[in-house]
């Protein structure tokens, strides 16, 4: 008998070694490529398709993204913009038999977010030969068999698909079978009668080869034994069963159960069950009941990972004779996947004054399920000033919906949950961590409204009077306050020769020594400056309050220190007690306390005569004048003020006790009083130490009250002046200071050698005060007087 040979009918592909196939609708892009391409393998330019520039791929991040693969098949050069292989593509272990393969990837593009889907097509090559389950195929025949019966053989098994599969069988050259085959099933048919005592037993070789270029092939060897009799092989009940499995069935579990029929009895009558030619990734997942023919989990059946299973079954007699069907498991899914949220952008910063709806992140989600429970619906937590906005497929938008401040929160945790539509519903969480970047949009805020600085005049140059505060709550150097002073002016000088800022700590300074007298208080301003940019400021008052100290001493006014002349009062001998003969005024620069004046008299030439006011600085008749009095009388007053430590000045005041000029001695004689006063003390300190002296002390003394008496005339070598004038417009009338009253008025002169001098005493709305009918008159009063001195003294 001749060789036989077939060929299974169906299209006929011819692949070159490489062919890329480019179609573009709807914007989507298609590649075909075969199968077991080197890595970095050019698929495609897709920049070129797409119509874009290298440096858009590179500013807008363009990558590759795949829908529910574990792997990754392929990546974008982004140096020539070519999509390459990133790994070695089997398409027999990523689609099986399906008769099309195809990877969905997604290129994203963000900024904005755009979604390009690319359907790489993988297109099978002849890398698989034609394989049979056993090398060695055995079989029992009775010689008795009738010529023409045919005998079922197991088809041998190609990974790969369409004209690479297996196209067609030979049988090698024999005189007793040929072969039968078509795409369902392969059969020996019994050509002519067997004769078991001509041949026993026979080998014949069934070759499978396949439509590929270059064709392979797989061989087995069928060995038959010729045997005396088994006439009928078994029969199935079906020629395909269908079942249906739950993907993560537990194993042991019961899939479908297959039965045959064999019409013989005994021994050629016993089927016993076994399963075909299966793959290797599916000789783990099921076993079969050799004599039930219950067909049964032994292995992890994920649907996604496979999602239907094709298993030839085998029935067998007792003496070898075979028949075959196929079961075909269809596995339904669960929900067994939770969604996968993955972060595919998110911006490392975002500034604090971004506007609502500002994209911050790209969010994608994926379930391995199908159908509603790959269904996913997003969600993010309440309470954060975002949304997710639905994109492109299952990309999502993570956008603001308010204004953010940094101030107020500068970071946040965002927790996106994601759920499925499955029963029960699975979810996921993914937290994202979104820091906001300042912005100098808060201008430094001083502690207080305005700041009062407190410091004693005469204060050191240098030293400190009191500190300035501002807070800026932004961040770094927008939040940094530098501190200066304004420019102005503060008694028509510049601020900066008063006052400094330390720029860092805000410490005020006096530049110079403060005097009260000059001036009292002074404003200044205080900007306070971030380092933003651009910079914001602030400005706050410092009030500056200069306190006084005790540091100017009395000044008297009258009766006038200053000069050698003498300033002289003139007392009526009719004066009685409390009668005011004059006053002394005073005042001081300082103020307050240290202003505060009181007035003594430290020495007097009739102690216990003149009292004067300790407020007021008046001058008193303490009692009535007695003509044992002196007529010249001098009056030492000490003029103290309230300070701590007190400051004094003193003065000298010269009164005559007279009605009369023509009883006025010689003025000269009252400097001279006060040299020999001065001579007298230093006679007394003479005296306590030599006794000798008190005898010389008497007769100087009796000398001096003789020569008094014998002057011929009257000599004023000064003035007694109180002019209402002579008070400074400064100094007020107030009671208690030291100052004179405005109730008193002195405007009169005594001249020293005048006859026409104008004496006008104290004149005062006082009772107390002397009459006015006992003042001197005019000029033309005292004209007779002084000549009548004059000629009583000559005789």
């Amino acid at each position: 008998m001749g060789d036989k040979g077939f060929s299974i009918a169906g299209p006929i592909f011819f692949f070159a070694s490489f062919i890329v196939t480019l179609r573009i609708a709807h914007g989507d892009l298609s590649y075909n490529i075969q199968e077991e391409m080197k890595r970095d393998s050019v698929i495609g330019n897709i920049a070129k398709d797409l119509g874009l520039d290298l440096r858009t791929l590179s500013s807008r991040k363009a990558r590759i993204d795949f829908d529910g693969s574990r792997k990754r098949y392929c990546d974008i050069n982004m140096r020539t913009g070519d999509l390459i292989t990133s790994e070695r593509i089997d398409r027999e272990s990523l689609c099986g038999k399906k008769p099309s393969c195809v990877v969905q990837v997604d290129m994203v593009l963000q900024n904005p977010l755009d979604l390009h889907r690319v359907s790489v097509h993988i297109q099978d090559v002849n890398d698989n030969s034609p394989k049979f389950r056993e090398n060695l195929i055995e079989m029992e025949i009775r010689e008795s068999t009738e010529k023409g019966s045919r005998f079922s053989i197991e088809q041998a098994h190609d990974a790969d698909i369409g004209q690479n599969a297996v196209q067609r069988y030979e049988l090698q050259k024999n005189d007793i079978f040929i072969l039968a085959a078509d795409s369902n099933k392969v059969e020996l048919v019994l050509e002519n009668k067997l004769d078991r005592e001509r041949q026993k037993e026979m080998n014949l070789l069934l070759t499978a080869l396949d439509g590929g270029s270059p064709q392979r092939s797989g061989s087995v060897v069928i060995r038959v034994t010729v045997l005396d009799a088994n006439d009928n092989a078994p029969v199935f009940s079906q020629a395909v069963y269908k079942a249906s499995l739950p993907e993560n069935s537990p194993l042991d579990t019961p899939v479908i159960k297959v039965s045959a029929t064999d019409a013989d009895e005994g021994v050629n009558g016993d089927v016993t069950y076994d399963l075909g030619h299966i793959s290797d990734d599916n000789m783990n997942v099921f076993t079969i009941e050799h004599k039930t023919g219950e067909i049964r989990v032994t292995g992890v059946i994920d649907f996604e990972d496979r999602s239907s299973f094709e298993i030839p079954v085998q029935a067998k007699d007792g003496l070898g004779l075979k028949s075959y069907a196929k079961v075909t498991i269809e596995i339904t899914d669960i929900n067994d996947n939770a969604p996968a949220v993955s972060l595919e952008s998110l911006s490392n910063s975002i500034p604090e004054n971004v506007s609502p709806g500002t994209e911050v992140g790209i969010i994608n989600v994926q379930d391995r399920d199908s159908e509603n429970n790959g269904q996913v619906r997003c969600s993010i937590q309440h309470g954060v000033p975002f949304k997710l906005v639905p994109s492109i497929k299952n990309y999502y938008s993570l956008v603001t919906t308010g204004q953010l401040d940094r101030e107020l929160v500068s970071d946040y945790n965002i927790t996106i949950t994601a759920t499925d539509e499955g029963s029960p519903p699975l979810s996921s969480t993914k937290s994202v961590q979104l820091s906001v970047a300042d912005i100098n949009d808060n201008p430094p805020v001083f502690d207080e409204q305005s700041y009062s600085a407190y410091v004693s005049e005469n204060n050191k140059p240098g030293s400190t009077l009191c500190s300035v505060s501002a807070r800026d709550p932004d961040w770094r150097q927008n939040g940094t306050v530098v501190y200066s002073l304004l420019a102005g002016e503060v008694n028509g000088a510049p601020v900066s020769s008063y006052l400094s800022v330390n720029g860092d700590t805000g410490v005020i300074h006096a530049v110079r020594s403060f005097d009260y007298e000059q001036f009292r208080s002074f404003k200044v301003y205080v900007m306070a400056r971030d380092n933003g940019s651009p910079p914001l400021s602030s400005n706050v008052t410092v009030s500056v309050f200069i306190s006084d100290v005790n540091d100017n001493s009395p000044q008297i006014l009258y009766p006038s220190p200053e000069g050698n002349s003498f300033m002289t009062e003139l007392v009526p001998k009719a004066a009685h007690g409390g009668s005011l003969v004059s006053k002394v005024i005073a005042v001081d620069a300082d103020s307050g306390q240290n202003a505060w004046l009181s007035y003594h008299i430290v020495k007097s030439t009739e102690p216990g005569l003149f009292t004067i006011g300790v407020h007021s600085g008046e001058i008193r008749t303490q009692r009535d004048i007695s003509d044992s009095d002196s007529m010249k009388q001098n009056l030492v007053v000490a003029v103290k003020d309230n300070g701590q430590p007190s400051l004094s000045a003193t003065c000298s005041m010269y009164l005559l006790i007279s009605d009369n000029l023509a009883e006025v001695p010689e003025l000269k004689d009252l400097s001279y009083n006060e040299s020999n006063s001065k001579l007298t003390s230093y006679l007394i300190i003479a005296l306590v130490s030599v006794s000798t002296f008190f005898l010389t002390f008497i007769i100087i003394i009796l000398g001096l009250r003789f020569c008094r008496r014998r002057k011929p005339r009257l000599l004023f070598d000064g003035a007694v002046a109180i002019p209402s004038g002579y008070l400074p417009p400064n100094y007020a009338d107030v009671d208690g200071t030291g100052t004179l009253r405005s109730t008193y008025n002195y405007d009169a002169y005594l001249t020293t050698g005048s006859r026409t001098s104008d004496f006008k005493f104290v004149t005062s709305y006082n009772d107390n005060t002397l009459p006015a009918d006992q003042t001197l008159k005019k000029s033309s009063d005292f004209a007779d007087p002084f000549e009548d001195l004059d000629t009583s003294l000559e005789t």
